[in-house]
Order: structure tokens, then C-alpha cells, then sequence
């Protein structure tokens, strides 16, 4: 028998494989603005699409695992890696399934994707030291333009401090545009 596409990926595999797609290679504000406060080594971008964040922790010096469910978009991601001179090692992964180890990255980013069952994980996953960087939609992007609209992947507005409640919070805002709401955290694991 064939193997089967989760139906994940399928999605998300026709949504970076579109002729129409402009794939995006700038990192996220919220990362790039942070930088800073991200202690050097090794660093997971977690649902990593097309590898903009991923291949941004590369060029500033990281050694990145950078995985998704789509091996189109991770194919993206790769090219625009070896474009920036870069090297990002990319894992196809369901993310339910995906064994995030235990105290092995120094940095872990999370960017518009929101499984809540993956946060004792990617707290087990950091090293003391470590760093989580985090940002996803709220509940007020299902009153904006665009985003998602399912409320199983729109956060609560103190929800994103308490899934990682056992993280020491750096910075915990809110951010509100006329198309976007979201939570943005960053924490450490002492």
C-alpha cells in the first residue's frame, strides 16, 4: 500500500508548493528586534514553513533544527539557507509525533503556530539557560482580516504565560494591528 500524506501535510504542502506564493525570507520582527537576549548554540525553529526564522539564527551564528510537517516548505527553506551561504538542518516531522529530546536546545522559537500540548515538551527540550521565543495569534485575530479563525489555534490573552509557567518570563506583550493580534514571550529556563 502507498504511503499516505498526514492530511497536514498535504495542506501545508500545496499552500508552499502555490505558483502563487511569495515565499516570505525576512525573519520575524518580534525575533530579529530580540536577538540579544538569546544565548549562543544550539537553536530549534519549530513549524518552521519555509525557514525565514530558521535560516535568520543561522547567519546570526546558531546551529538550527528546523522542522515541519511539509518537506516543500523545509525544500524552501533549504534553498534559501544555501542562497544566505547558511546551513540549517531540516526535519520532517509531525510535531505530535516529533521527540524534541530533553535539555538540548539553547534556544527554541515557536512563530504563528499553536499546539498546546507540545509546551511541557519544548520546556523539557531547553537547556537550563535556555531560551524560549514565542508568538502566535489571540482570540482578537477572529475579528481582523486574515489569520487563522479556528479558536483551537487563537491563545488566550494571559494564556501563553501559563503554558510556559514554569519558564521565567523576559518579556510578555500584546500586540494589535489592523490585521494582525497576537502574544509574543520570551523565557528562560533557570
Amino acid at each position: 500500500m502507498a504511503d499516505r500524506k498526514h492530511p497536514d501535510q498535504a495542506r501545508w504542502d500545496a499552500k508552499y508548493g502555490s505558483p502563487e506564493r511569495t515565499a516570505a525570507v525576512e525573519p520575524a520582527e518580534f525575533l530579529k528586534k530580540n536577538l540579544s537576549l538569546l544565548p549562543k548554540g544550539v537553536a530549534l525553529d519549530i513549524a518552521a514553513g519555509e525557514g525565514r526564522n530558521a535560516v535568520f539564527l543561522a547567519e546570526s551564528g546558531f546551529t538550527v533544527d528546523a522542522v515541519d510537517i511539509s518537506p516543500v516548505g523545509l525544500a524552501k527553506a533549504e534553498s534559501l539557507a544555501a542562497a544566505r551561504g547558511v546551513t540549517v538542518h531540516t526535519i520532517v516531522a509531525n510535531l505530535e509525533e516529533f521527540d524534541f529530546g530533553k535539555s538540548h536546545y539553547d534556544v527554541i522559537v515557536n512563530f504563528s503556530y499553536l499546539d498546546r500540548q507540545l509546551a511541557p515538551k519544548i520546556e523539557r527540550a531547553l537547556r537550563p539557560g535556555g531560551v524560549l521565543v514565542f508568538e502566535t495569534f489571540t482570540v482578537d485575530q477572529m475579528d481582523l482580516p486574515g489569520g487563522p479563525k479556528n479558536p483551537d489555534y487563537l491563545i488566550g490573552h494571559e494564556e501563553l504565560r501559563q503554558l510556559f509557567r514554569g519558564l521565567d518570563v523576559l518579556h510578555d506583550s500584546k500586540t494589535r494591528t489592523d490585521t494582525r493580534a497576537v502574544a509574543s514571550l520570551i523565557a528562560r529556563k533557570t
